[in-house]
């Protein structure tokens, strides 16, 4: 069974190029870290702090999220499905005629298409990922 987890921290640095999100279960205390990209970590972070204007012309996340409304799509969740060799793996999931797609993705850019809808999606992690990513 999928858990449903939420974005807790971010963690910037301007002197690495790898930033760190943390996950949290939303009703227990488990939690762990996915490493990602600058980018990304500013995507997310300012879709997550209110106070920041929109920027003037869609990024990449909000291009994405026009493009999946246009062609009748309804971005349904975010499941992080698999933990192979230390990378995570993502699907970015869709509701389009009553079918669920599941799109590959990388976590960072599911999770910053997740914060970037209104409401934010629900970010779910396979149970055997959590499991793993704890130890």
């Amino acid at each position: 069974m999928p858990v449903l987890m939420k974005l807790s921290r971010i963690i910037t640095s301007d002197i690495s190029p790898e930033q760190i999100i943390y996950l949290r279960e939303v009703d227990g205390e488990r939690q762990f870290p996915i490493v990602i990209g600058m980018w990304e970590a500013n995507h997310i972070e300012r879709r997550v702090k209110k106070n920041q204007p929109p920027p003037p012309r869609p990024l990449t996340h909000d291009l994405l999220i026009q493009v999946v409304t246009q062609l009748g799509g309804e971005l349904d969740s975010v499941m992080i499905s698999s933990l192979q060799e230390r990378t995570y793996y993502a699907l970015l999931r869709i509701k389009r005629d009553g079918e669920l797609i599941e799109v590959d993705s990388r976590p960072s850019d599911a999770i910053a298409v997740a914060v970037s809808c209104d409401p934010p999606l629900p970010i779910y992690v396979a149970e055997q990922v959590v499991e793993e990513a704890g130890k």
